[in-house]
């Protein structure tokens, strides 16, 4: 199969580095434990000292909580208006003219989270396979210090319909045979065999479970795409379905969503609010083994 189009390799990336149209991000963030007596699942910190430590020549950094979510929002990393987004990425010289490449560090699920904000705002962008760690592994150049930046854009917005749905849209397709659920979260917290920091354990009620973990290899590239049709085959998931993603806060299951793009499905939805959201709203139906 040919390289799909939303993933770039490393040596790619490398022939790219000095080219003026390249817009390189990095958009690491890291979920650390919360204080005794905290309800919250996690706390988001900006992956800054990271970046500052080193980043692939001439990269900015993006901060997902900081700037490009809605802070007033209970469950994190939800989706702000879209101003606020287009202003935020406007600030970092994000141009749909341009080379757009996002990468992470550890995992690529905050890159690929990016990838799937840019697409629904009708803006495609690429994922650095394996990110920053593959980068590193293999020796290629590190620089450090802070951010540089991008001269400032007025960054244009064609926002796209159906990429984001809320709690209401997930209740109502439980159960329709023209509809596939789709659990990213490890099979423990989707058995609701473990106990969850999201709230109540279990899963959507008649959703399955494709881990976003089980689509990455060793090495932090995601698998190929034979794996992953097969990976999803074998859980009912078919091209006719409407899809529609969870995890814990909307951000593996963005690992999910990019390689059934590259599959040729077009029937994705991701809902924004995930189990940070499900688990906690005591309306809603769950479902334990």
């Amino acid at each position: 199969m040919s390289q799909p189009s939303s993933l770039v390799t490393t040596e790619q990336l490398a022939a790219m580095l000095g080219d003026p149209s390249l817009r390189l991000y990095d958009c690491t963030t890291y979920n650390e434990p919360v204080p005794p007596g905290s309800d919250a699942p996690y706390r988001a910190v900006p992956g800054d000292k990271t970046f500052a430590a080193g980043h692939i020549p001439g990269a900015d950094f993006l901060d997902l909580q900081g700037e490009f979510s809605d802070t007033s929002a209970r469950p994190l990393y939800m989706m702000p208006e879209v101003a606020k987004l287009v202003a935020a990425f406007g600030r970092h010289g994000l141009d749909a003219n341009k080379t757009i490449v996002l990468y992470s560090i550890g995992t690529m699920m905050w890159s690929t989270r990016f990838w799937w904000m840019l697409r629904s705002l009708g803006v495609d962008a690429q994922v650095l396979d394996g990110g920053l760690d593959k980068w590193k592994e293999e020796g290629r150049p590190i620089e450090t210090g802070a951010p540089k930046g991008y001269p400032a854009t007025a960054f244009k917005a064609a926002p796209r319909a159906g990429f984001f749905v809320d709690k209401n849209v997930v209740k109502a397709r439980i159960g329709d045979p023209a509809t596939a659920i789709v659990n990213a979260l490890g099979p423990q917290f989707h058995q609701g065999l473990e106990p969850s920091r999201y709230g109540r354990p279990g899963r959507v009620p008649g959703s399955v479970n494709i881990p976003a973990a089980t689509l990455v290899n060793a090495d932090k590239t995601l698998t190929n795409l034979a794996d992953a049709q097969a990976k999803f085959a074998a859980q009912g998931v078919t091209r006719e379905k409407n899809v529609i993603l969870y995890c814990g806060g909307g951000i593996s299951a963005t690992i999910d969503l990019l390689l059934l793009t590259q599959l040729g499905y077009d029937k994705l939805t991701l809902y924004d609010g995930s189990m940070g959201e499900w688990a906690r709203d005591s309306s809603l139906p769950i479902e334990t083994d």
